[in-house]
């Protein structure tokens, strides 16, 4: 089964969080291996750093937790995807001419569901309401 997380998810497990318990719970019992895509990567990397700006993360704990993002997925419980951006836009712009206008969906949001919809995924790992709500009518799997 091919899971792609986005950032909400990868924040939990990376970022210790109100959610952390249930990523790393979950994570644990499944043994399941997770795809990102790069965007997803980048705004983790951002989003961990922005959190220690904004006083959310300790000094020096935005790099401790990149550290333990690189050594799982040089572990390869990661698995970085590579996708045709070509392909996701045009994914993207489909999910929001059916959902945006009566569901308010956000761009970002938008692309990460198109991202997992473009690679396959049958899981999707969000704590993001909204986008769980898009996933789901797209028939991805949202475990949490």
């Amino acid at each position: 089964m091919v899971a792609f997380a986005d950032t909400s998810f990868l924040f939990a497990v990376y970022g210790n969080d109100a959610h952390t318990p249930v990523a790393v719970n979950w994570l644990r019992e499944t043994g399941q291996k997770v795809c990102i895509s790069e965007l997803a990567d980048s705004e983790l990397c951002n989003a961990l750093r922005f959190a220690e700006f904004a006083g959310r993360l300790g000094s020096g704990d935005a790099a401790r937790f990149l550290a333990q993002y690189e050594s799982d997925r040089t572990a390869g419980r990661l698995r970085l995807e590579i996708c045709n951006l070509a392909d996701i836009v045009r994914e993207a712009k489909r999910l929001s001419g059916m959902y945006t206008a009566e569901k308010g969906h956000r761009a970002f949001d938008i692309l990460h569901v198109a991202t997992a919809i473009s690679r396959g995924a049958e899981l999707f790992l969000t704590f993001d309401v909204n986008q769980k709500k898009l996933a789901e009518a797209e028939c991805l799997r949202v475990p949490f």
